[in-house]
């Protein structure tokens, strides 16, 4: 897909992958609507970013508000080809720790933000890029990216609601890129390994850089901007099609 004068919704938009997203599609020339619970960061975001960025405050698990944000973007800038999706939440907790077992409304709640707030953007999305003609070149009319993580293959201890939301966006992807392959929307998930997000920023730059070593190589905390690289890819390779890929540095996490 051409991204120049192209509409992406980046679900977490504010900040951390979700922001690389929309940092890349608005160099390639796209618009950008920017999706988040945080208004304030998520507005002073899409200011930096200039006149073809937006913020909608938007909870990814409400009908009402992900079709507000559709509508934002289709008022402001003419249309939607496309989501990336990477809101999400990441809980730590054993499945029976020292205060007993995991609690049940944690495991609900992350996966529901996670994984079915996911879904709810997909299928909201996607019915409206249904309506959008095909490109002339491409047969495409929209792209769905996804974003999992490794831990829905190397789980660690202390993981398991984390790992299980975001095994099921994994799972979730060839169907997806399967029902809609006769429209012309692909849908392709990334699954970044450790990355230098606001999640990681309040550890001590000791326990950052401890991280970074564990990855092979580079020996880092991956750079959100290798995520946004890697997001523009996907929309502008029109091969790329209900596949997962790893952004790890060739990451295998241990089991803690």
């Amino acid at each position: 897909m051409r991204i120049a004068g192209k509409t992406f919704l980046a679900t977490g938009g504010a900040s951390g992958l979700g922001l690389a997203a929309a940092e890349a599609i608005v160099a390639a020339g796209g618009n950008a609507v920017l999706v988040d619970v945080n208004s304030a960061t998520g507005t002073a975001a899409a200011q930096a970013l200039g006149a073809r960025a937006r913020f909608v405050k938007t909870d990814v698990t409400s009908e009402a508000e992900v079709l507000a944000a559709i509508a934002s973007a289709v008022a402001v800038f003419g249309g939607l080809h496309g989501v990336v999706n990477a809101a999400g939440i990441g809980p730590a907790a054993k499945v029976v720790g020292k205060s007993g077992p995991h609690g049940l409304d944690l495991f609900e709640k992350t996966i529901r933000v996670n994984l079915t707030g996911t879904f709810n953007v997909i299928r909201l999305a996607a019915a409206h890029m249904l309506t959008n003609p095909p490109d002339a070149d491409t047969g495409e009319r929209g792209v769905i990216v996804n974003t999992a993580s490794i831990a829905a293959y190397d789980g660690q201890i202390g993981q398991p609601a984390y790992a299980a939301s975001k095994g099921g966006i994994v799972a979730l992807t060839l169907p997806v890129a399967r029902e809609f392959a006769s429209a012309g929307i692909r849908c392709v998930t990334i699954a970044p390994g450790i990355f230098d997000t606001p999640l990681l920023a309040a550890l001590p730059e000791a326990a950052r850089a401890s991280l970074g070593q564990q990855v092979p190589f580079p020996s880092r905390l991956g750079r959100p901007s290798e995520y946004g690289a890697l997001v523009r890819h996907v929309l502008e390779n029109v091969m790329l099609n209900g596949e997962v890929i790893r952004l790890d540095g060739a990451l295998r996490m241990a089991p803690r």
